[in-house]
């Protein structure tokens, strides 16, 4: 049997590597995170609301490249653990404004040490991963 198919083999694929090194660099988050009661995801909408306070559910899902059906129980599960509110926007009573309490800029400072820590975990190159994430990010780009 001859090899015409050469696209459906998975060491030939893009997405393989790229969905295998997203899984396991989110497995070296996870006890790190762990011990603020923190999930990835959790970690990536802190940091987009300490760049920017205030964002609308549906701006925190553009930047997270989240769906509201994906985004709205996190944020549900934030506002419990007194992370952050959901605000009903003054001029548009539809959309909800995702504001941190003082409990979720305090994160800010203890988790600060944890991109120091993955690095030192993995021992990958730093310049390599600086080219890896600009390759990745062009990539992202062309694909919205």
């Amino acid at each position: 049997m001859t090899q015409k198919a050469d696209h459906q083999i998975l060491e030939n694929q893009l997405c393989f590597p790229l969905y295998a090194a997203s899984r396991l660099v989110t497995r070296l988050y996870q006890p790190l995170l762990e011990q603020y009661k923190l999930t990835y995801t959790q970690y990536i909408v802190l940091m987009i609301l300490w760049q920017n306070d205030g964002l609308s559910v549906k701006q925190i899902g553009k930047k997270a490249l989240l769906n509201s059906n994906t985004l709205t129980p996190l944020l549900k599960r934030m506002q419990q653990a007194q992370l952050l509110e959901r605000i009903k926007n003054e001029s548009d009573e539809r959309q909800i404004d995702i504001k941190l309490t003082a409990k979720g800029w305090q994160l800010k400072q203890g988790l600060a040490c944890i991109p120091q820590q993955l690095i030192s975990q993995t021992d990958y190159d730093t310049e390599k991963a600086k080219q890896l994430k600009t390759l990745l990010e062009q990539l992202i780009t062309q694909l919205k």
